[in-house]
């Protein structure tokens, strides 16, 4: 195990890349364990981070981490190595932290525990995969241990046609709906093909554009989304509950969306009693004219 990781690793240069790789995924694990102490209220444990009002998210301690990582690789000198391996621990560490917190800097709003939030554990999943591929020494976009040879024109065509249809494969199967097939394609160029040929996801641009309502291709493409993609998605769900936590808050602009509802709800209601009184008052009044002759002639 030591010789192979020597020289799968050491010996390729990967150790910084290892380093990231460890750190993202132990740093992770550790956030949501907390986090998920902290939800539960457990009186032993941790708080979250405030400044009076003010909720620090753990992304803006991740930010600080990835600077003084990105900095600190740029600024050490190649020989060192070790320098080196320590820096990528700290960027990994805090792009586990950002990445955490991905939902909530997409959607500019706290949806960790909500639906939305889900995006968050997306978007970890995604680059601990890439993370994970490239340090098995796989390359995105091109043929394993080809390289363009200056002296070889053909081979150098063959190289660039290569990287420039797997590219639009790729383009091709983002459009479609199949984000996980675009992203590992890369690396895999066959899935690029199969998520280029099948149909596109329901819902999704190439499917806007070239299916229309109704058509054969559209409602194969809204069974395949019942009949396969659904119960992938339940169980990416599961798996994903079953690590960070479950998201069933109601997200904060519903909230609002209910706060106001309610509010019109209740305006129309007292604008409603008012009308009345005033309906009921005039009758009332109209009323009390009418019979003031006839007490008169009494």
């Amino acid at each position: 195990m030591i010789e192979m990781f020597e020289q799968r690793i050491v010996d390729t240069g990967r150790l910084p890349l290892f380093g990231f790789f460890v750190a993202f995924i132990v740093t992770f694990v550790l956030t949501r364990v907390n986090v998920r102490l902290i939800r539960a209220n457990v009186r032993w444990w941790f708080r979250n981070v405030t400044t009076g009002d003010l909720h620090i998210h753990h992304v803006v301690f991740g930010v600080v981490l990835m600077l003084m990582g990105g900095v600190g690789s740029l600024a050490v000198p190649d020989p060192y190595v070790g320098l080196h391996v320590i820096s990528a621990v700290v960027f990994g560490m805090g792009s586990a932290l950002v990445l955490d917190e991905f939902a909530l800097i997409l959607h500019l709003s706290d949806v960790y525990w909500t639906e939305k939030g889900r995006a968050s554990l997306d978007a970890v999943f995604v680059a601990i995969a890439v993370t994970g591929l490239l340090l098995l020494g796989i390359r995105p976009l091109g043929f394993e241990g080809v390289d363009p040879d200056p002296g070889d024109s053909a081979l150098t065509s063959l190289y660039v046609a290569s990287l420039v249809i797997n590219l639009a494969l790729a383009v091709l199967t983002l459009l479609k709906g199949k984000i996980w097939t675009g992203l590992i394609g890369l690396f895999v160029p066959a899935l690029l093909i199969v998520g280029a040929i099948r149909v596109a996801r329901p819902g999704s641009p190439w499917a806007r554009w070239r299916y229309a309502p109704g058509s054969r291709k559209h409602n194969r493409a809204v069974r395949n989304e019942k009949w396969f993609r659904r119960p992938l998605i339940r169980a990416k769900i599961w798996v994903q509950e079953f690590i960070a936590g479950r998201h069933d808050l109601i997200p904060p602009e519903l909230l609002q969306r209910g706060a106001t509802a309610a509010e019109r709800t209740r305006r129309r209601k007292v604008a409603r009693a008012q009308r009345k009184a005033v309906s009921l008052a005039r009758r009332r009044a109209v009323s009390g004219t009418r019979r003031s002759p006839r007490t008169r002639r009494k």
